[in-house]
């Protein structure tokens, strides 16, 4: 098993806390709403803290037809939390899981930066490169985006 660690930012004119809540605990019921294209549902065992299970489930028509994370923890009071891809979504049988840690942080003159630090763990010697992690960046933001665009209209 290899290890791939890939750093990426990105901004936005939503405030941090608003950011944070969105993509933690009040997923469950933003996500569906703000990205009715790309998330059917999302499924939390038990409170989304640490060591539950999350199953997102995607609409028709996607690559995907789910992806299974398990929350690593969340600080509220720095806006940050991680997880891991465990199951389904681009896993297949090239990687054996992706680790993630984010942080949203206030941007000059308002909105915010969310820094995100990604490890992708290979199965056996199989490589991801640099353009596969781009593609897996641009695909989650079938889900950022929208819900973005739904906090900074409501």
């Amino acid at each position: 098993m290899g290890v791939v660690t890939y750093d990426y930012e990105n901004t936005s004119p939503v405030a941090p806390a608003r950011l944070f809540k969105a993509f933690t605990v009040e997923a469950p019921k933003v996500w569906p709403t703000a990205a009715p294209n790309a998330v059917k549902s999302l499924e939390v065992e038990a409170n989304p803290s640490s060591g539950s299970i999350v199953k997102i489930n995607f609409v028709e028509g996607l690559p995907f037809q789910y992806m299974k994370h398990q929350i690593g923890g969340h600080d509220e009071s720095n806006f940050s939390y991680s997880y891991d891809l465990i199951e389904g979504g681009p896993l297949g049988d090239k990687l054996e899981k992706i680790s993630y840690e984010n942080k949203f942080e206030a941007a000059a003159g308002g909105g915010s930066i969310c820094k995100s630090s990604m490890k992708f763990y290979t199965v056996g010697d199989n490589v991801i490169t640099e353009d596969e992690i781009k593609a897996l960046i641009k695909g989650s933001e079938g889900v950022y985006k929208p819900v973005e665009a739904y906090l900074l209209a409501n």
